[in-house]
């Protein structure tokens, strides 16, 4: 597929959400990919597929990965189940304009905090008083998100008492915090896909910061109290044989149901206070074409002829050093 043939690929909200795999080989079948495993062979067609999360065992060819970078679909290789996320490949969008507006939101202090204020009103149904600082903002979301723990609890009649997780010690935390840690995983590589997709940086984190996934960890909260948090109390609830499977399954056919992928882009946007007119951030602004490439210069007369000045004042410093 050539760059100028990237408009008719599938939006990103029209797509399927995700496809975890393991112990198998993936290999290009034309114009898709197919699964060769144990019970036999699995056609993919990759076209309307969000992400693809690649667990221990799989062995995937050149051409494989190929086709799937050509339509758009974001390869993440993961830790078994899904849990721990180790590198992704590169989205379909090729423009930078979403990417340049997060990265003013988040580096002006007052739009950044605005932006944390957006994040954390999308989740409350009541108007956030102006006059909260973030600190009760955030005491308010922590008493939201123990209140859905407790009544997930007291629905389902799966006991609760704390969020515990630890990654080198997987099988030391109960069935539902397994469960809520493989719930959120599939969470986190659907948002990443979805950033990535269009065209924002999953590392400029505006709630989370200092880690290359902090703006994937803003987006996932959005939506845990409607999607992972009552999938894996009632995943448990039905029995703990063969969890982290079916806690999976159970997160795709609630994301299919709830049409998140098609919410995310949207709901990025208006947490950033992107117009939909500024930017598309799908493949059709994504084409990779010589005449959209452009150079950057100053934005008027002035600031070239200070760029100059500030040139030759620099050259006259190096050179006055060079004669001492």
């Amino acid at each position: 597929m050539k760059p100028s043939d990237l408009h008719i690929l599938p939006k990103i909200e029209a797509r399927w959400s995700y496809l975890y795999v393991e112990h198998c080989r993936i290999d290009k079948e034309e114009q898709a990919i197919a699964l060769h495993d144990a019970d036999g062979k699995t056609p993919v067609p990759c076209a309307n597929l969000a992400l693809l999360m690649l667990g221990p065992g799989v062995s995937i060819t050149h051409a494989a990965v190929t086709v799937l970078a050509e339509h758009g679909c974001l390869v993440a290789w993961s830790g078994e189940g899904g849990i721990r996320f180790y590198a992704c490949g590169l989205g379909n969008t090729r423009s930078s304009s979403n990417l340049l507006h997060q990265v003013r939101m988040w580096a002006d202090e007052c739009l950044h905090m605005q932006v944390v204020r957006n994040l954390y009103q999308f989740r409350f149904s009541e108007k956030l008083d102006p006059s909260l600082t973030l600190r009760q903002i955030r005491g308010m979301e922590g008493i939201r998100v123990r209140s859905a723990y407790k009544e997930w609890s007291k629905k389902t009649g799966v006991p609760w008492s704390r969020r515990f997780y630890r990654r080198d010690a997987w099988n030391a935390s109960d069935p539902i915090n397994r469960a809520i840690s493989a719930a959120n995983a599939c969470l986190y590589g659907l948002c990443h896909s979805a950033i990535v997709a269009s065209g924002f940086s999953p590392a400029l984190g505006f709630i989370h910061t200092g880690n290359m996934l902090s703006f994937v960890y803003d987006v996932a909260d959005l939506y845990k109290t409607e999607t992972t948090i009552p999938a894996a109390f009632e995943t448990v609830a039905e029995g703990c044989e063969d969890l982290e499977r079916r806690v999976r399954i159970r997160c795709r056919d609630l994301f299919v149901s709830t049409k998140l992928l098609r919410r995310l882009v949207g709901d990025i946007k208006s947490v950033l206070m992107l117009d939909e007119q500024d930017a598309s951030g799908d493949t059709d602004s994504g084409v990779e074409t010589k005449d959209k490439l452009v150079y950057w210069e100053p934005t008027s007369q002035q600031d070239r002829e200070r760029k100059n000045d500030h040139g030759t004042s620099c050259r006259r410093k190096r050179y006055d050093r060079l004669d001492t």
